[in-house]
């Protein structure tokens, strides 16, 4: 692959960055605020939220150096436990977990398009935004990413305005910011616990640039930073935008309200803040479909080069973007957005998703132990076999795991609290996130016989 065709380190932080920031920030702080009356608390919510993201970040830098291979989970997991487990979380990716959140992606896209301009049916914006994303991936990697810089510095610059201006409100005297035993008493309740579940999914993308891991130019380098500087960025502007949020707003003006940056635009610009904040949030969610249309595709060309059976998903036009793939999780997107099925769908695969990333993270301790991975990295072009390395080469490694152990561990617990809460909480999402998983499976073992 040609430098031209390669992913900048400024790309692939574009690339998280888009995948992190969605409709999640500017809704979730309302539905907190139903059951936390407590400003220290609430921003320390989208603080520990930022922390487990970041821990994550920290590890799969490591993990993609040692697995130096397009796929996410798909790779790492295939690598450290066993093929089949590694099928099973491609097998979730490639068919609903990266479709379902761009045609909801979409649709939000239409409904704030549609708050901005009521000319238009708010499903035919949806479907013609997906199909401007997918054809300007399917014209090259390079245009992909070309778009996906401007609109991500465009999303972020709007957003330093929006909180530049916020802090120009002298109003603000409902604001009380007070450390003290009441004030963080509710970071020990049982909602805060509940509301950190929905937090963490507005942070969900971090790990997005390691399913295009042999896209990359100069991985050793730009993999670790643009994982956890990307990242950062995204929790920096999370805590900043919410403290906005809070600082022009009562906690019960958006107690339960899903628009609550809407309504803070408009005690900051006025009537017409509300266009404001959806001509923001559209420019956030184009930039969103646009990154999971390059990261999701790469998935299903990972399997495809590795399962004879699904050979034809390795197919890719001249700019380098998986073809098949691309056009197939588009239509599951199309599919997905004309039936408004997307969320059915959305529910169950924050389980499974969750689930794998865990396993992903425990991982690390496992490819310590057995000194697994290969630390020195070949050309993008160059095919790559786990070696065993010696106990002395890790010091050889671009980078570790910042903090190890207690960063992965840190994350381990509170993932795994997640992952524990939502089979309490949504034990029928939960399951039908476990069924799905059966059916890879035995999809994997029909295709290793016919293999």
């Amino acid at each position: 692959m040609s430098t031209k065709n390669k992913i900048s380190f400024t790309s692939a932080v574009s690339i998280i960055v888009s995948n992190m920031i969605g409709t999640g920030v500017f809704t979730s702080l309302g539905f907190a605020a139903a059951g936390i009356k407590s400003i220290p608390a609430l921003l320390a919510l989208w603080f520990v939220g930022g922390i487990i993201a970041l821990c994550g970040a920290f590890t799969y830098a490591e993990l993609g150096l040692r697995f130096p291979r397009a796929g996410g989970e798909y790779n790492f997991l295939s690598r450290i436990y066993h093929p089949a487990l590694g099928f099973l979380s491609g097998w979730v990716s490639g068919t609903v977990a990266f479709a379902a959140p761009i045609a909801l992606a979409a649709m939000a896209f239409g409904k704030y398009f549609y708050d901005i301009f009521p000319y238009y049916n708010p499903e035919v914006i949806a479907v013609a935004i997906l199909l401007i994303v997918g054809i300007i991936n399917l014209i090259s990697l390079s245009a992909g990413t070309a778009f996906q810089r401007v609109f991500t510095i465009t999303t972020l610059l709007l957003i330093v305005i929006f909180i530049a201006y916020g802090f120009s409100i002298h109003d603000s005297h409902h604001f009380e910011f007070q450390l003290n035993k009441d004030s963080l008493a509710p970071i020990f309740s049982s909602n805060f616990a509940s509301s950190l579940v929905y937090v963490s999914f507005a942070y969900s993308g971090w790990n997005s640039v390691t399913y295009i891991i042999d896209e990359i130019d100069e991985p050793k380098k730009t993999l670790p930073r643009a994982l956890t500087i990307a990242t950062g960025i995204v929790l920096c502007l999370y805590v900043a935008l919410n403290f906005i949020f809070l600082y022009t707003t009562p906690i019960f003006e958006m107690e339960g309200r899903e628009d609550v940056a809407a309504i803070a635009a408009i005690n900051i610009f006025g009537t017409d803040g509300a266009k404001v904040i959806n001509a923001m949030i559209c420019i956030a969610l184009f930039a969103s479909i646009n990154s999971m249309l390059i990261a999701g595709p790469r998935v299903m060309r990972v399997i495809g080069e590795d399962f004879e059976f699904f050979k034809f998903l390795a197919k890719k036009t001249k700019g380098g973007t998986p073809l098949i793939g691309t056009l197939f999780m588009m239509s599951v997107a199309l599919i997905l957005i004309l039936t408004s099925t997307f969320q059915i769908v959305i529910t169950y695969i924050g389980f499974t998703l969750s689930l794998f990333t865990l396993l992903t993270v425990i991982g690390i301790f496992i490819v310590r132990a057995k000194n697994l991975g290969d630390y020195n990295l070949p050309n993008n072009n160059q095919n790559i076999d786990d070696t065993l390395i010696s106990s002395s080469s890790i010091k050889k490694l671009s980078y570790t795991t910042w903090g190890y152990p207690l960063t992965s561990i840190i994350f381990i617990a509170l993932e795994g609290w997640m992952v524990l809460f939502l089979l309490n909480k949504s034990p029928n999402e939960s399951i039908a996130g476990l069924v799905t998983i059966l059916l890879g499976l035995i999809v994997y073992v029909l295709i290793k016989k016919k293999n």
